[in-house]
């Protein structure tokens, strides 16, 4: 069954959750197509204009090579290809990160406003609208330049904060219920810290308040034990930072240089040092300035890079957890680490200046 927000996801899936409840049977969005048309839909394979400088720069490149169409990402469920709107953000937050793959980017975020793609990511307004999904597409409009009151006629931001609750948590307004979590909040704060009213003072002091007793941040709230998540620590440190909360945010950075691996690594809760946990704790650490622990991130992040020795299709990418290389879980794996690589923190990404073209590695 499609992703359910709040939910851990399977192993390279995991990230910034999208914060959409399950669907019954059948899916409310559309397959795109059966697994068998999808094997022979292979990603839109653009001639490199020009070659990757930099380590973000090829792994921006070799994910843009991997986009449907060169516009999207797809989630397959019992055989059926589903949008995976989550995704295809994340590719654009990377490529704005990395500087490259702006045509690319620019097509992504089209394919995710188009009416039928963003209704069935952040609801329809009125029966279903899902606080994550809708936070984080509005951010994702933000860091393009456009103007997320007015995304093909919906205002994001409007909606965004008609969804919080007087107690300052952002929730879903859901016949499935209520999934949203540590990652929605974030969002929520990082979009409207972008506006001109700014980041309601209420919603990042409920955030701050989740703030397990080591420092940390949990996923969800309100647990019988609260237990601090490297991932919702990542975000939630960004945020409460943009939201004028520095003490709340460095309680979270001293938890996350605490629990770093020797290493460089961050582990998920599995306790797998990985690209993805790994990506979004060095973006936090280099925009909350811890420079070393941030150094030590990035080493481990180039270590799992695929270079000139690796196969040609797969060069540029950052494999999960450097356990042999799986196209299933890199380009999750990969547009998260592209963030840690680069340490742009979310509430200072800008797609301005970025290049076109998808870079590739210059091997002999």
């Amino acid at each position: 069954m499609p992703h359910r927000p709040g939910f851990r996801r399977p192993p390279g899936r995991k990230g910034a959750s999208d914060g959409r409840p399950p669907k019954p049977a059948p899916p409310a969005r559309a397959p795109l197509r059966r697994a068998r048309r999808l094997i022979l839909t292979t990603p839109a394979v653009a001639a490199p204009e020009r070659a990757a400088l930099t380590r973000p720069e090829a792994a921006a490149g070799w994910l843009a090579r991997q986009l449907v169409d060169g516009e999207r990402f797809e989630a397959v469920f019992d055989g059926v290809a589903y949008p995976d709107q989550g995704l295809t953000l994340d590719a654009v937050f990377a490529f704005a990160a990395a500087g490259a793959a702006d045509d690319y980017s620019a097509d992504a975020l089209a394919w995710v406003t188009r009416p039928d793609i963003r209704d069935g990511y952040v609801g329809d307004g009125v029966a279903e609208a899902y606080a994550g999904a809708t936070a984080k597409l509005a951010l994702a409009v933000q860091v393009r330049g456009g103007d997320p009151a007015d995304v093909g006629g919906v205002d994001l931001i409007a909606r965004l904060r008609s969804l919080q609750t007087p107690a300052g948590r952002f929730s879903d307004r859901s016949a499935y219920g209520d999934y949203s979590n540590a990652f929605s909040q974030s969002f929520a704060l990082l979009a409207l810290d972008r506006t001109a009213a700014g980041a309601p003072p209420a919603a990042a002091a409920w955030l701050a308040g989740t703030r397990c007793p080591d420092g940390g941040y949990p996923l969800l709230p309100a647990q019988p034990v609260c237990v601090s998540d490297v991932d919702a620590t990542a975000l939630a440190t960004q945020a409460l930072r943009a939201a004028g909360r520095p003490a709340d945010a460095a309680a979270g950075l001293r938890w996350l240089v605490s629990v770093q691996g020797a290493d460089g690594g961050f582990a998920n809760a599995a306790g797998t040092p990985n690209a993805n946990s790994t990506g979004l704790a060095a973006q936090a650490l280099r925009d909350g300035s811890r420079p070393l622990a941030w150094a030590r991130a990035r080493a481990f992040l180039a270590g799992l890079q695929v270079g000139c020795a690796g196969a040609p299709a797969d060069r540029g990418a950052v494999d999960f957890d450097g356990g042999g290389f799986d196209p299933a879980t890199a380009p999750r794996a990969t547009a998260q680490a592209v963030l840690g690589l680069t340490g742009t923190g979310y509430a200072r990404l800008s797609a301005a200046g970025a290049e076109p073209g998808a870079p590739a590695l210059a091997c002999p």
